[in-house]
């Protein structure tokens, strides 16, 4: 069995609930473990070194871009957000699962890296459910949420890219229905 089965890329649509499912995931099978991302922003109140994130100031980033030790990554608000490769890489040698969070390109990345990891694409209910759970958020204004809802309709595009597709109406049943999958793809 090929240790790269042990990454599992996670990607879906703002607002179809990717992240509460993975906290459920790990919540709920405490074997799987989700990848702390690197950043070059100054950690908030509370935030520790390497259980949030991993701080790094822009130059130390951008020195690990170009030695090929960030796997992927955006820029946010002009601070960088990325996965490093050697927390990815330590968990899949010691034949732990390690889920990874990350946006329709960072995926495309990661197939190319780790040709055998397992990709899911979740998604929501309905683009009527979406749209439902972005308003709900009450975190944006109308332009905000048509973006959103404009770049999940191109998101939902790549689905066919990935080994599987998971709907996400119920977050229990949806954080099952993975770790089901994860187990499948182990044996």
């Amino acid at each position: 069995m090929n240790n790269e089965r042990h990454l599992v890329v996670i990607s879906g649509p703002s607002g179809c609930g990717k992240d509460t499912v993975v906290k459920h995931l790990c919540k709920e099978h405490p074997d799987i473990e989700v990848s702390v991302s690197a950043t070059s922003r100054q950690p908030r109140a509370g935030e520790k070194e390497g259980v949030n994130y991993y701080f790094l100031t822009r130059e130390g980033f951008e020195q690990k871009i170009a030695a090929g030790e960030i796997l992927e990554y955006t820029e946010y608000c002009g601070n960088y957000y990325g996965t490093l490769k050697q927390e990815v890489d330590k968990r899949i040698q010691q034949n732990k699962t390690v889920v990874l969070v990350i946006e329709v390109e960072g995926a495309a990345n990661l197939r190319r890296m780790y040709p055998e990891c397992t990709t899911i694409f979740i998604r929501p209910p309905s683009y009527e459910e979406l749209r439902e759970r972005l308003m709900g958020r009450g975190t944006e204004d109308e332009v905000s949420i048509r973006r959103r809802l404009a770049r999940a309709v191109e998101e939902m595009e790549y689905a066919a890219e990935y080994h599987y597709v998971v709907i996400n109406s119920v977050i229990a049943e949806c954080a099952e229905e993975i770790y089901n999958i994860i187990q499948q793809r182990l044996k």
